[in-house]
């Protein structure tokens, strides 16, 4: 499969999340068929699971808590890093963010999330940038923070990605950015250094998750000399 908007057109629906109906996004009607089919069609390119055909629950959480509290992204530059289907970036630029940066590393995500945009009119002020971002820096030359806000949906899943996650996100808020995480409460999600702001219940997928609500705290990170 060359073509990953034909993929994407052809294996989703265009659906609103349950907690943010506010947009519409191309996502999987049902988890295991498609995440077979991505495996038979595009092992041979490398390619990763289709994270970014469903609205995971830390996602949705921040999504919803920034739609409510437009003031934190409202005309600002903001960066959401493995942003999946975009929900978060989208939710930043429904509540009229300047400029929304929405970083992945898996090009299909990248479609999806451009796809996405133009389904819901929201591609102005959007970038899509598709490399990993976790080791580049947090200020600019004058030191001055790169960002006004760093957002990240549901990034504890794995040890090793968390630890890289959470040290590039406390970096950024020791630059001066709000920080924002939302987390189901996934493993590897770290257990000090955080400040709780919302909580929400989630609809969630059995296909997907272990239960049918999802408890998602929205947090904010913190820098390391405030933990």
């Amino acid at each position: 499969m060359s073509d990953p908007v034909a993929f994407i057109e052809n294996n989703t629906i265009l659906k609103s999340p349950s907690l943010v109906p506010e947009l519409r996004l191309h996502l999987a009607d049902a988890a295991l068929p498609l995440w077979e089919k991505t495996e038979e069609e595009l092992a041979q390119a490398g390619l990763p699971p289709p994270y970014w055909a469903f609205a995971w629950a830390g996602g949705q959480a921040l999504a919803r808590h920034l739609i409510d509290r437009p003031e934190l992204v409202a005309g600002k530059r903001v960066l959401d890093v493995a942003s999946g289907s975009g929900v978060v970036a989208l939710a930043c630029l429904w509540a009229s963010a300047a400029h929304v940066v929405a970083n992945e590393i898996d090009g299909f995500a990248l479609a999806a999330i451009q796809l996405n945009a133009d389904a819901n009119a929201l591609g102005r002020g959007l970038e899509l940038v598709g490399r990993d971002m976790l080791d580049e820096p947090t200020i600019d030359d004058t030191g001055a923070a790169l960002w006004d806000v760093v957002l990240a949906g549901d990034v504890c899943y794995e040890k090793p990605m968390a630890e890289r996650m959470t040290g590039w996100l406390r970096r950024h808020a020791a630059a001066g950015a709000l920080v924002l995480m939302g987390d189901p409460g996934r493993t590897y999600r770290p257990t000090d250094g955080l400040e709780h702001l919302a909580e929400y219940s989630v609809p969630t997928s059995r296909d997907l998750e272990d239960s049918d609500i999802r408890r998602t705290v929205v947090w904010r990170v913190l820098p390391l000399t405030q933990r």
